[in-house]
């Protein structure tokens, strides 16, 4: 088999495989898995050039970081030969972003995964918590983390794009050495790469996940829970010059309530022209109805579209590792195969370009994730 390509994280020094092992369906999150399945997985993907792995303690209720530790002791592979990263601030039962409860996670997380350090610590969805907090008190904790050896690198995740420029303009130069970004760097939403070159002038390297757009570019498709076609609805509008954009937000759990939205600068899905909720609505529909269209068109042609759409995923040289989650043998040669073939033989360009035309109507879709941040200019 052909060699796994391997990236460079920002100013790490790491070199990543160009996929990632990501572990949060070995914390049963999407269905049962046996140690047996998990232990194979992990091996093959060990054997087969994969040497990054993700997990968190939110993933499973810490089952994911349980099982992959059991599996990287039991396979006894030198420390040097594979890279894992955790996070911290969000866990089961909600999200602390506190200086005490993250200093006090990463001894939980060592423990779990049976290791003396972390090559990358993130702090967990931070749009879900006061940016200001994860500026002021958060990343100076993990600092201290980093200084004590427990972790080698310190990261920040999260959806909307503006979350990572807010940190970065307003902390020191080298506090954050990496961003993990999902759902923004996929064939229906590409958002990211205007972001890329920001974050290279700051030396920050990239991580990307979820490339299926969390199941809308399968063939079986999202699952109920999937927050773009159902859970939430938005209206979108153009405000006044001068004036911060503002995002209506209907749920099923809650009435209408206007909410500032600080992120619009880099994540123009949520500025668009005028739409009534009946009519989001449709766009709404629309955006699973393009990507299960998407879907169909590919299998009627005998083409997958999770292949074609992890290696637009990959083809990015600038983005260090594509994460995927994996839970068996068969999802790791399965993903294996997708990226060596991208590397051997390219993507196949009319497939992209017919799956590309069909998700034009709903391209860089997004949808909202987190709380109303209220603005400190910096």
């Amino acid at each position: 088999m052909a060699t796994l390509e391997r990236r460079e994280l920002g100013n790490t020094g790491f070199k990543l495989s160009c996929v990632g092992f990501g572990a949060s369906p070995l914390g049963k999150v999407f269905g049962d898995v046996s140690h047996e399945d998990a232990l194979a997985a992990v091996r093959l993907a060990l054997q087969s050039g994969i040497n990054f792995f993700d997990t968190s303690p939110f993933y499973g209720g810490t089952l994911s970081e349980t099982v992959l530790g059991n599996c990287l002791s039991e396979l006894q592979v030198p420390r040097e030969e594979f890279i894992v990263s955790t996070k911290c601030g969000r866990y089961k039962d909600g999200f602390d972003f506190s200086a005490q409860r993250v200093t006090r996670s990463i001894d939980e997380s060592l423990a779990r995964l049976k290791l003396d350090y972390v090559d990358i610590l993130h702090c967990h969805d931070i749009e879900f918590g006061s940016l200001d907090q994860i500026v002021n008190e958060t990343i100076p904790a993990l600092q201290k983390i980093k200084e004590s050896g427990k972790a080698r690198f310190i990261g920040i995740t999260g959806l909307p794009l503006g979350i990572f420029t807010y940190v970065l303009d307003r902390v020191p130069p080298g506090s954050v050495d990496v961003v993990l970004s999902y759902c923004h760097y996929g064939i229906n939403d590409s958002t990211l790469v205007d972001l890329l070159p920001y974050l290279k002038s700051k030396g920050v390297g990239v991580i990307t996940a979820s490339p299926l757009a969390m199941g809308l570019l399968t063939d079986v498709g999202p699952p109920e829970w999937h927050p773009a076609p159902s859970e939430l609805k938005a209206l979108r509008f153009i405000p006044k010059p001068g004036s911060p954009p503002l995002l209506v937000m209907h749920t099923s759990r809650s009435a209408d309530r206007f909410i500032q939205h600080p992120y619009y600068k880099l994540n123009p899905s949520f500025i668009g022209t005028s739409l009534s909720l009946e009519e989001y609505d449709l766009v709404s529909e629309s955006f699973v109805s393009a990507c299960k269209a998407a879907a169909a068109h590919c299998k009627e042609k005998g083409k997958n579209i999770s292949k074609i759409a992890l290696q637009y995923s990959l083809m990015n040289k600038e983005i260090a590792t594509v994460l995927v989650g994996m839970n068996s043998s068969k999802q790791v040669e399965e993903n294996l195969a997708a990226a060596v073939e991208l590397s051997s033989l390219g993507i196949d360009e009319d497939l992209l370009h017919e799956v590309e035309a069909v998700l034009q109507p709903v391209k860089n879709l997004t949808w909202p994730s987190g709380i109303q941040q209220k603005p400190n200019p910096a």
